[in-house]
């Protein structure tokens, strides 16, 4: 005999099955954690109430998810960027603010309000982007800067009054427009009496931004813009436009989370957006954890958004304490993220 190692390689090839074994099952359950703890909230709230199946319930969680994850999509751009955008509740709040003015202030038409918000997302991702590439601001200076700005910026035309149909301005003068039925539409129109408009419009916002992130050169640059931003300039991208770009696209996308919050309340409501950066936030980072990518992405996003409304509706639902959702959002979401990357192993968020 030569040295024994025959019979030692089946043993050595044993003690390492159950390790393979174990490793397998560790991915498998850092991939689809947290769509697992998604399941089980669903399961446990339709045991509880089961109204919660219901379809007309199923569409309201989503339509009221549209809002938060067209907002996270726009944070995740950023944050593949390198960057972080703050600024994307007081956006909305402020285009929602913006197209309400336009509609009963100026009666203007429902193409003339979102033209309106839209130029207001674009003028705010250009100020943002300018702030941060030009004047070397820190991202989350920057867009916090611009938050407050625009939170205060909302309030001055009607005095900080929410503005509606009789509203009296500053001025004394009574607006006397009226939010037209083709704007109200857009947050309010089922299709086929069942399926919310905007669904439709998330429905194809995130198909769009998860082609152009996952699919295009100008994804591919904005994540190695995030990976390691001297590298990609020293690889020949221009990092600055990119940057910019990517905080255009974001409050872009705020913008028309604004545009339905107008069309969906029907007023300009000077307390909307206060939860809505906290809650796009959350969606993105939850993103993270969808499928173990460990990095910023779009379809993660909206499945964060989904969690997050899910766990709202539910606990309404069950007449949980207003004063304890918050409080109960956040252990799940910290034990599901928690869940997630520990069960995963030692792998490092990635860009």
């Amino acid at each position: 005999m030569k040295s024994g190692t025959p019979s030692i390689a089946p043993d050595v090839a044993a003690s390492q099955h159950p390790r393979v074994t174990s490793r397998r099952v560790r991915e498998h359950l850092e991939r689809t954690g947290i769509v697992v703890v998604l399941a089980v909230l669903v399961a446990v709230f339709a045991i509880k109430e089961p109204a919660f199946l219901n379809v007309d319930n199923l569409f309201s969680i989503l339509q009221a998810v549209s809002i938060v994850a067209l907002l996270g999509i726009g944070v995740t751009i950023t944050l593949a960027a390198g960057g972080f955008d703050l600024s994307v509740g007081s956006v909305a709040a402020t285009a929602q603010m913006a197209a309400s003015y336009v509609l009963v202030v100026w009666h203007g038409s429902a193409l003339a309000a979102v033209a309106a918000c839209v130029t207001l997302g674009v003028a705010a991702g250009l100020f943002n982007g300018l702030l941060i590439t030009r004047l070397r601001v820190p991202d989350q200076l920057a867009t916090l800067g611009t938050l407050f700005l625009l939170a205060g910026l909302q309030l001055i035309p009607t005095g900080g009054r929410s503005l509606a149909t009789g509203t009296i301005m500053p001025d004394g003068t009574e607006a006397s427009g009226i939010f037209p039925d083709a704007f109200l539409a857009l947050g309010r129109l089922r299709l086929f009496d069942v399926v919310p408009l905007p669904v439709v419009l998330l429905a194809v916002l995130t198909a769009l931004a998860w082609f152009v992130m996952e699919t295009t050169r100008w994804g591919r640059v904005i994540y190695a813009i995030g990976g390691n931003e001297t590298a990609a300039r020293l690889a020949g991208a221009p990092t600055a436009r990119y940057r910019i770009a990517a905080y255009v696209a974001s409050a872009t996308l705020a913008s028309l989370g604004g545009v339905l919050i107008a069309a969906r309340v029907g007023r300009g409501d000077v307390s909307a957006g206060h939860s809505l950066l906290l809650d796009a936030v959350a969606a993105s980072l939850v993103g993270y954890a969808v499928w173990g990518v460990k990095r910023p992405n779009v379809f993660g996003t909206v499945v964060g958004a989904v969690f997050v409304g899910v766990l709202l509706n539910g606990l309404t639902m069950l007449n949980a304490p207003y004063y304890m959702q918050d409080f109960i959002k956040g252990v799940l979401l910290v034990l599901a993220l928690a869940f997630t990357f520990s069960v995963g192993g030692r792998g490092e968020v990635r860009n």
